[in-house]
C-alpha cells in the first residue's frame, strides 16, 4: 500500500519535534510537512494515521552480513580471528535456498527496528546463485538496500588473514560478475558496491584495479578495517607498512571508500581517512561482543570524519536491531569518556539516517523529515510498550528505550512495508521455520 499522507503525527522535522502535522507524500517523496488538516485531500487517499505517534526519517544500517542470520551464537566468546574460522567453515557451506532465507528474514528483522536502507557487505563466494537469491530476497522484503559483492585476489592457504580460500575466484571473474549483478538491480531498490574483506586480502595491485573499477561506474566500496590491531601488525608483517599506509600507497582512500569498525585508528589515520574524505561504519555491539574494543567516535566526530551507525551480522551481534546500536553506541561513548551528554539523540539520529550517506550514494538527509526528501519514514507508538511511557521528551525515549517494540509502520518510497510490526511483503511464519 501506497501512503498519501500520515496525518496528525508528531515529526522530527529540521531539528526539532513538530507536534500536529500532515507530512503529505507524492510520488514517494515527502511533499510538505504542514500544520494538520490545512490541506485538504483528495478524495480515497491513503492516509495513515499518525495520532498520538511519532515520525522520523528512515535509519541506515551501514554495515551487515545477512547470511549471518543462520549462525546466531557462533563462536561465542572467540576472538576475531578464530570466530571468522568458523564463520567462514558455514559460509562455504552456504546454499542459495540458505542464502535466501537469512538475508529475507534479516532484512524484515532490520524493518522492524525502523531500518530503511541496510548495506549488506557480502563475503566472497564464488556462487553466482547465491547472488541472486539474496538480491531476490532483498527486493522481495521491500528494503532499500547497497548490495557489495564480495572481492579478493590475495590467496593464504593459512587462513590467518581472515578470510577462507575455498571462497577465492579470480579478480577479474568477480568483477565481471559484479557488473552482472549491478545489471540485475537497475529498477529496483538495491543498489550495488563491492566489499573488501580487510586491508590483508587485496594486493595493491588489486586494490587500485577495484577503485578504478568502481570509480568508473559510481560504486561504493565497503571495507573491513582496523576492527583489532590484527590488520596493523600482519600489514607490517607483509608489506612493511601499517595498514592505512598499506591503503593509502595504493590509493585506496577515496570519498566513497567505506571503512568499517575502525577500532584502533589512531589520530594519524583519521586524519588520513578524513582529507580523503572516507566514511566509517561503527558498530559497536558487534566490536563489545568480539572483545574488539571501543572506536574512537568523538575523536572521529572532531577530525571531520563522516560516522554512519552498522549493526553488523548476527554472528557478531545476534540482532539487527539498529535502535539497539545506537543507544549502545551512545552509552558506550559515554562511559568511556566519563560524560553523561555525549552522543545525545540529535547526534545520533543524524549518524543513524545520514552518517555515511554520501559515501553510500544515498541521498543525504541532514534535517530529518522534511521537503523533497525520500519518504523512507518510520512511525513510532510509544504506546505500544509501557516501558517507554511516560513520554518526556520523545527524542530521549527514542535513544533510551524504544525499539522493535514501538515500531509501528515503516515506509519506503511512501509504501508500507512493514504495519503493526509485521511485514506486509514476506510470510514471517515461513522464513522463521525457513532458519530452524
Amino acid at each position: 500500500m501506497h501512503v498519501d499522507a500520515v496525518t496528525n503525527t508528531t515529526v522530527w522535522s529540521g531539528g526539532q519535534w513538530l507536534p500536529g502535522r500532515d507530512v503529505l507524500l507524492a510520488r514517494g517523496r515527502v511533499a510538505a510537512v504542514v500544520p494538520a488538516g490545512t490541506v485538504p485531500h483528495t478524495p480515497g487517499a491513503a492516509l495513515l494515521d499518525g495520532s498520538g505517534a511519532h515520525l522520523i526519517p528512515g535509519l541506515v544500517n551501514t554495515h551487515t552480513h545477512l547470511h549471518q542470520a543462520r549462525m546466531r551464537g557462533i563462536g561465542e566468546g572467540q576472538p576475531l580471528l578464530s570466530w571468522l574460522r568458523l564463520v567462514g567453515e558455514e559460509t562455504v557451506a552456504l546454499t542459495p535456498e540458505q542464502a535466501y532465507a537469512a538475508a529475507a528474514a534479516a532484512a524484515t528483522e532490520a524493518l522492524r527496528s525502523g531500518t530503511t536502507t541496510l548495506v549488506e557487505h557480502m563475503w566472497p563466494h564464488p556462487s553466482a546463485e547465491v547472488h541472486d537469491a539474496v538480491l531476490r530476497a532483498l527486493r522481495d522484503a521491500g528494503i532499500r538496500a547497497v548490495l557489495c559483492r564480495g572481492v579478493a585476489d590475495r590467496p593464504d592457504v593459512s587462513r590467518r588473514w581472515g578470510f577462507d580460500p575455498r571462497l577465492m575466484q579470480p579478480l577479474e571473474e568477480t568483477l565481471e560478475h559484479a557488473g552482472a549483478l549491478a545489471a540485475a538491480m537497475r529498477g529496483s531498490r538495491v543498489s550495488p558496491g563491492l566489499a573488501v574483506p580487510n586491508p590483508r586480502c587485496l594486493t595493491q595491485d588489486g586494490m587500485r584495479r577495484v577503485r578504478s573499477w568502481a570509480e568508473e561506474r559510481g560504486l561504493p566500496v565497503s571495507i573491513h578495517l582496523l576492527e583489532t590491531d590484527t590488520d596493523e601488525v600482519m600489514c607490517r608483517q607483509h608489506a612493511g607498512t601499517g595498514a592505512v599506509d598499506y591503503l593509502a600507497e595504493a590509493g585506496f582512500l577515496w570519498e566513497r571508500l567505506l571503512a568499517v569498525h575502525c577500532v584502533t585508528l589512531d589520530a594519524r589515520g583519521q586524519a588520513l581517512l578524513a582529507r580523503h574524505r572516507v566514511a566509517v561504519s561503527y558498530n559497536p555491539l558487534s566490536n563489545m561482543r568480539l572483545g574488539s574494543g571501543i572506536a574512537p567516535v568523538p575523536a572521529m566526530l572532531a577530525a571531520g570524519l563522516r560516522v554512519g551507525i552498522g549493526v553488523d551480522g548476527a554472528a557478531s551481534n545476534d540482532t539487527q536491531d539498529i535502535l539497539e546500536a545506537l543507544r549502545i553506541g551512545a552509552y558506550l561513548q559515554r562511559a568511556a569518556h566519563r560524560q553523561a551528554d555525549l552522543l545525545g539523540f540529535g547526534r545520533m539520529i543524524d549518524i543513524g539516517s545520514n552518517g555515511a550517506n554520501a559515501a553510500l550514494g544515498l541521498e543525504e538527509c541532514p534535517h530529518g523529515v522534511v521537503p523533497g526528501v525520500r519518504a523512507d519514514l518510520v512511525l513510532h507508538r510509544f504506546e505500544r510498550d509501557f516501558a517507554t511511557l511516560p513520554v518526556r521528551d520523545p527524542g530521549a525515549t527514542l535513544l533510551t528505550c524504544a525499539g522493535t517494540r514501538t515500531v509501528d509502520t515503516v515506509l519506503i518510497d511512501g509504501e508500507a512495508v512493514l504495519r503493526d510490526g509485521r511485514s506486509l511483503r514476506l510470510n514471517e511464519a515461513a522464513l522463521a521455520a525457513a532458519l530452524v
